[in-house]
Parts: structure tokens; sequence; C-alpha cells
């Protein structure tokens, strides 16, 4: 569910601004008297409810059509997949903000993918990984999307025990979000 979700949640949030500003209405955007901070959430909001939607078709198809049971709470499901999904969005328009086109957004997106996945604990576990690859999957999102849905679907966890994953998405998005908010008002093509 989440390293689907990451995936078009990403992309989507890296296309927002980069063809806004390929076009040129980014700048027109940035003087108009909306804040950076009301610009942000503007940018945010649509990838974010793209990614819970995305995630929703797919919990149903696991659900119904693949007949795997349902272990946990829908509602700390979706805080977690909530939390995900904003860090993820974050780090998709912190790229967006980085990139002059669509084209470079999708080439970073895609260059950052791949170790996300790698990283996450998907394929390989994050405890059979070197050392230093354990301490760089920290700041992977897509990490802690993964355990909190496995965890909350599979085992049936409650939000007394996925609470530590959530921190870490916070903090990603605490860093991403600003670090885009800022990239918007001070790199101008």
């Amino acid at each position: 569910i989440a390293a689907l979700a990451l995936i078009q949640t990403q992309l989507t949030a890296a296309f927002t601004v980069a063809r806004e500003r390929e076009q040129g209405t980014f700048d027109q955007l940035l003087v108009t008297p909306l804040t950076p901070v009301e610009i942000l959430v503007g940018k945010a909001l649509p990838p974010i409810f793209v990614g819970l939607a995305q995630s929703s078709f797919i919990l149903l198809v696991i659900r119904f059509w693949f007949g795997i049971p349902f272990s946990g709470s829908l509602i700390t499901l979706y805080l977690g997949l909530l939390a995900f999904n904003i860090a993820a969005v974050g780090f998709g328009l912190s790229v967006s903000a980085l990139s002059l086109s669509m084209q470079q957004a999708m080439l970073y997106n895609f260059l950052c993918l791949v170790p996300t996945v790698m990283l996450s604990g998907f394929f390989t576990p994050v405890s059979n990984m070197a050392p230093a690859l354990q301490y760089l999957t920290y700041v992977n999102p897509l990490r802690f999307g993964i355990d909190i849905v496995k965890r909350v679907y599979l085992e049936g966890a409650g939000l007394a025990q996925v609470w530590p994953d959530f921190i870490p998405l916070a903090l990603i998005a605490s860093v991403c979000l600003p670090a885009a908010g800022w990239l918007f008002r001070n790199k101008l093509s």
C-alpha cells in the first residue's frame, strides 16, 4: 500500500510546481498576496488526497480481491497513511522546488525512488542491511510507512504500538515542507 502510494504521491507533488515553473505561472503565483505557507498548503493537499485515495483503492483490492484479512484499526491505518503521505509530499515538493522543468522533476524523482524503495525494508529487512545503510533509512519515509501498514494491517497493532513510527515521519515532513516553502520563494528560475 505505502510503496505504491509513494510513487504516485511523490510524482504528483513534484509535477505541480515544475509544470507551473515551466509554463511561467509559478512566478505569477509568487507575486500574489499569498504567503509561502498558503502556497505550500495549496500545492500539498491535492497530492495528499491522491495518495490517500490510491491507498484506499489498494486496500480494497487487497482485502476483497486477494482476500487478505484486515486485523487492525482503520483509524490507525489511515492516520499512518496520512502521516506517510504528508512526508512523501514534502519530499516531492522539495524536489519540485529544485527542478526547473518537468523532465528534471521526473528524473530527480526516479533517481530518488530506487534508493527509497531499496532502503525501505520492502525487499530486505532493515536489520539485515549494513549499519551505515540502517542509519540512512531513518530519513526514508517509506521505511516507516511500510512498517505502519504491515503492523496495523497484518498484525493488528494499535496506535500505542506504532506511534514511534509517526515521530520520524513528522520530522521528515517538518524538514521537507518548510524547505520546499523556502525554495519556492528563494529559488527563482
